[in-house]
């Protein structure tokens, strides 16, 4: 190989550190070795002019390949000092070094060119140009490839490191048991995996709330408030990987796709993966090859919760609309419960379970006989007896179940006409005895009863509902819940209006 080229360097120079309180030898060097080079590289020089400056320059300059180290500066032995400080207090191992003296007969002890890792020796007389290029060239080709098996030893490290890192991450995610907790779950795993700022999941399916597009739905994103991500540009990416069934990356944007057995696939979006390392890349497939297999029992855990609520939900219409009641009436009662418990700051997890479980609540009324249940006018004592019968029913129909969702809906049928005064029935229960679910549907119940026409009242302006709702906070109803409620009456209207009787 050549020292010499006539080509200007394309790659970043080899940078070499001068240590020398003689300025002409700075100068005399950095002249000599003006047209080096080594792999198309081209050298660098660093100045400094006493031990004590060299150590500052290898405190702060991490990347010297090579120091030409005058020994005697302020001291016989600074330049020794300087070796020693190196590779003992520094810990710099990397760096060569080779030694300079203006003085024969000052030469090193051989202990401490082998302890300090001295890659040469030379009188300052002896350093001709030609000597001065071998040495040069020798130090260097010693440094890179010095440099070359510790980038391999790091990138097993950091491959081990990225593999624990999976693990843990694969770990995390696959404990979540919905697939909200779970997208949200992957996504903050890539992005710390990754070191990224930008992130979203979806899946595939028949309609969706992105305007416009109906194939997708977002699961979940990160680091795009403004909506930046999904561009025109992103959708037809997307679009592309749905048709081919293949992850690929265009430009910055790396667009995954996954599909399982629901058909319904996910694909990932991840912003600014032109920085992304080939050992991240290799981290990312291996991560989401095991988040393909979690998404499937994910989604089949979803299917189940889903019938779950459906049949729920339809139980409950049974029973509405034997009474003559609106279809809509616990469509809008398990809304308004599971915004009044998220507002409330319950868990995810029961903020979901009162949700689905709330259209139950009456599910006791399937027993009652037609005279009781659908008389228009006031029920005598014997037929409010019979009527006050269906809380005891539900509990009966629903009790003993170990799922969460009906275990919920047995205590919400049993405890709804319970009264925070006492005064309520079957049990009579006071206050916090009453079940948190139980006050919670009490209030959304009364509500939606206010709000919507009955067959014996028309409905009531919210002003009306609200005065009536504080009238009877702390005696039928929880003022807890009943002040949250008034607080979000903008967001209970609002589900009124989109599920309308």
């Amino acid at each position: 190989m050549s020292f010499l080229s006539s080509a200007g360097p394309k790659l970043a120079p080899w940078k070499v550190l001068l240590v020398d309180d003689e300025p002409d030898i700075h100068d005399i060097t950095k002249l000599t070795l003006s047209r080096f080079r080594l792999d198309g590289r081209a050298l660098s020089f660093v100045h400094a002019y006493s031990g004590a400056e060299a150590k500052e320059v290898l405190a702060r300059e991490t990347d010297i390949a090579l120091v030409f180290l005058d020994v005697v500066m302020e001291k016989e032995d600074s330049g020794l000092e300087v070796a020693r400080w190196m590779r003992e207090d520094l810990d710099n191992q990397f760096t060569r070094i080779v030694l300079r003296t203006g003085q024969p007969g000052q030469a090193p002890e051989e202990r401490v060119i082998v302890n300090y890792d001295i890659n040469d020796y030379k009188e300052k007389t002896e350093l001709d140009r030609t000597k001065l290029f071998t040495t040069t060239f020798a130090a260097l080709r010693a440094y890179r490839d010095i440099m070359k098996v510790e980038e391999a030893h790091r990138a097993q490290i950091n491959y081990r490191e990225g593999l624990e890192r999976v693990i843990a991450a694969s770990s995390h995610i696959f404990r979540q048991r919905n697939l909200k907790d779970f997208a949200n779950g992957l996504l903050q795993q890539v992005v710390a995996l990754l070191r990224l700022e930008h992130s979203m999941l979806l899946r595939l399916r028949g309609a969706t709330a992105i305007s416009g597009q109906n194939d997708y739905e977002i699961l979940a994103q990160i680091g795009d408030e403004d909506g930046s991500l999904l561009t025109p540009e992103v959708l037809a990416e997307l679009d592309q990987a749905k048709s081919n069934k293949i992850s690929r990356v265009q430009g910055d944007t790396y667009i995954g796709y996954f599909p399982n057995a629901s058909g319904k696939a996910s694909l990932l979006v991840l912003k600014g993966v032109e920085e992304i390392s080939d050992i991240d890349t290799k981290l990312l497939e291996l991560f989401c090859s095991g988040v393909a297999i979690a998404f499937d029992n994910i989604l089949l855990n979803q299917e189940i919760t889903d019938t779950q609520a459906e049949l729920i939900l339809r139980l409950g219409d049974v029973v509405e609309s034997r009474s003559n009641e609106a279809g809509n009436h616990v469509r809008r009662m398990a809304e308004v419960c599971h915004m009044l418990a998220r507002e409330a700051g319950l868990p995810d997890d029961e903020v979901a379970v009162l949700g689905h479980a709330a259209p139950m609540h009456d599910i006791g009324k399937i027993a009652t006989p037609d005279a009781v249940l659908l008389k228009p006018g006031k029920l005598d004592a014997a037929e409010w007896e019979i009527m006050k019968q269906h809380p005891a029913v539900g509990l009966s129909i629903l009790d003993g179940s170990q799922r969460p969702i009906l275990k919920a809906a047995a205590v919400i049928a049993h405890q709804h006409h319970e009264k925070y005064d006492g005064s309520g029935y079957p049990q009579g229960l006071k206050g916090e005895d009453i079940h948190l679910y139980a006050r919670i549907v009490a209030v959304a119940d009364v509500f939606d009863a206010l709000m919507h026409k009955r067959c014996y009242k028309d409905a009531w302006p919210v002003e009306r509902v609200i005065e009536h709702l504080r009238e009877v906070a702390g005696h039928h109803l929880d003022p807890v819940y009943v002040d949250l409620l008034i607080k979000n009456i903008d967001k209970a209207i609002a589900i009124n209006e989109r599920l309308p009787d």
